[in-house]
């Protein structure tokens, strides 16, 4: 079976308690929700290890964000959902979460 996750940013979230899976026939969607770009990170890491094959970050993560994760996993491909935009917090996440 193949998974991708997608990690999702905003203040106050926990991988620990943000989190879930969504099954499809031969398909694995890993969802996680962290509030750092540092927590992305460590959570990217592991979800390689345990069979990740692609991360999709939410729009929230601006471009520093997106490097910082890509460096994170070397050789797996991570997406941005981009417009350099959290829209709950009305700017880049780059501006909150350097």
């Amino acid at each position: 079976m193949s998974a991708a996750a997608f990690i999702y940013l905003a203040e106050g979230l926990s991988p620990e308690k943000q989190h879930g899976v969504i099954n499809s026939p031969g398909f694995e969607m890993r969802i996680f929700g962290v509030s750092s770009y540092e927590q992305a990170c460590d959570v990217a890491k592991a979800l390689v290890n345990t069979g990740t094959e692609s991360i999709v970050l939410c729009a929230g993560f601006g471009y520093r964000g997106t490097a910082m994760v890509k460096a994170a996993v070397p050789g797996i491909p991570v997406a941005t959902t981009k417009f350099d935009y959290h829209p709950g917090l009305g700017c880049s996440g780059d501006d909150v979460f350097q």
